[in-house]
């Protein structure tokens, strides 16, 4: 048992280390791009590593399997550098029972993550598309599903507007029973648009059976109201920019991504992109795992057999490849062509099976 602290303990600071180390990277190089991205719109240098610092996090979260094939590897190289794998062996230790604590906390890590992390992720990235929208047009552009229908909300120099739809079509391109209230840059209302439907064009949205009320003070609203059988609402948005509103799983956290998914069937839309999301994220920690077994069984030897530097870089291309498999997995389950929990379940799953493999036939040839 004190051993297995002891290579937990090893392992842990590993990890912690290479964290911080990749997150500072990781933010140095987010910097710069956001100095390139936002420097010619008149954006402080502060609220620009505001928002490095508000990407970071998503950043981190995505590299999360190579941090830990790192650690992995940095743990076992150092073990055998100092002759403390071997006394493990010596003393009856298998390859197996030496990974156990290794394991262990790569599956705390990685219930850590889903659990705790994947909010922080879900709120940052939330705040950073907001607040580089509100830089890139001076109003943001975002969207809301509850029970009530769908919210969405679109900013200009001529001010802000609310649209509000029962439902809409898969890919929010047509929104169905919709109410526009536009408001002046200082905040009063304006106007009030009610039509059967409203189609996004490129540079506004064509309404459809269209009655207006101007908002006027002291003017009676009803009185003054139009119809129309085609009505053009001129508009920044475009259908990217709606999908990444709400199209975007990552920016849910996994604690509210089941009702949001119920939200989304609800008001029309398909939810097999948060649904596959849903499944991979539970997933993670298996996937964590299977790295941690997969660069251990190329790192798990003496330095003086030679070929470090080529097992490290077979540990790490391997990672590399189950990740890109992972990847393709879950874009097939998005779309449809494979069922759901194969594509979030059966990468981790086949990793582990092929590191257990490669470890086995190491130890017992």
């Amino acid at each position: 048992m004190i051993l297995h602290f002891y290579f937990a303990r090893r392992f842990a600071m590993s990890f912690l280390m290479l964290t911080v180390v990749l997150f500072s990277l990781v933010t140095l190089v987010d910097l710069v791009d956001q100095t390139r991205a936002f420097g010619d719109l008149g954006v402080t240098f502060g609220r620009i590593v505001g928002l490095s610092l508000l990407n970071a996090p998503q950043t981190l979260n995505e590299i999360l399997p190579l941090i830990m094939i790192l650690a992995t590897v940095a743990l076992f190289i150092s073990l055998a550098r100092s002759s403390e794998l071997i006394a493990t062996r010596a003393a009856g230790r298998s390859a197996l029972r030496a990974l156990v604590a290794p394991v262990v906390v790569a599956l705390m890590i990685g219930v850590f993550a889903v659990t705790m992390l994947n909010p922080i992720v879900a709120g940052t990235s939330k705040r950073f598309s907001e607040l580089a929208e509100s830089y890139r047009t001076g109003g943001a552009s975002t969207l809301s599903i509850s029970g009530e229908g769908l919210w969405l909300r679109q900013g200009g120099e001529d001010g802000q507007s609310v649209i509000r739809a029962w439902r809409s079509n898969a890919d929010a391109s047509v929104l169905y029973d919709v109410t526009f209230l536009s408001y002046a840059p200082g905040g009063g209302p304006v106007q009030r648009v009610a039509a059967e439907s409203a189609s996004l064009q490129t540079g506004g949205w064509r309404l459809r059976n269209a009655k207006l009320w101007p908002l006027r003070p002291g003017a009676n609203a009803e009185a003054l109201a139009e119809y129309h059988d085609e009505l053009i609402i001129p508009t920044t948005l475009t259908l990217e920019r709606i999908r990444e509103s709400f199209g975007r799983p990552s920016s849910i956290s996994i604690w509210k991504l089941p009702e949001f998914i119920q939200q989304l069937d609800q008001a029309g839309f398909s939810s097999r992109l948060h649904r596959v999301w849903f499944q991979t994220e539970l997933a993670r920690p298996l996937f964590l795992m299977s790295m941690v077994l997969v660069a251990s069984a190329f790192t798990m030897r003496h330095t003086r057999f030679g070929g470090t530097g080529i097992a490290v870089l077979a540990a790490v291309l391997l990672g590399f490849g189950l990740y890109f498999i992972r990847s393709f997995a879950q874009i097939l389950g998005e779309n449809g062509q494979i069922p759901i929990y194969l594509a979030a379940w059966m990468p981790p799953v086949a990793a582990i099976l092929l590191a257990l493999g490669l470890l086995l036939h190491a130890e017992d040839g």
